[in-house]
């Protein structure tokens, strides 16, 4: 690796989900004004407005709707040849 490349400020930094109040630690570069005060220590923060905790996809509230009916457009489409497989 060349030295003198990488940044020189990674530190601990605070990444707080405003949707649901959760926060988490990591080492980033991120340059932000605010700060916040865990266990006694001072940690630079950064506010975000969806993280893995909020995330439909990620909490298994994601709905998927067939708006267009393509399920039942795809089985009335093929249901011939599903009912020649079944029939053999």
């Amino acid at each position: 690796m060349k030295n003198e490349i990488h940044p020189k400020n990674y530190r601990m930094v605070v990444f707080k989900d405003l949707s649901n109040d959760y926060t988490f630690f990591t080492r980033s570069t991120v340059a932000t004004r605010e700060k916040i005060t865990i266990d006694g220590v001072e940690y630079p923060l950064v506010k975000i407005e969806i993280s893995n905790t909020s995330h439909p996809f990620f909490t298994g509230k994601v709905k998927l709707l067939d708006t267009a009916g393509r399920v039942d457009k795809f089985n009335r489409r093929y249901a011939k040849q599903l009912e020649k497989k079944a029939q053999k």
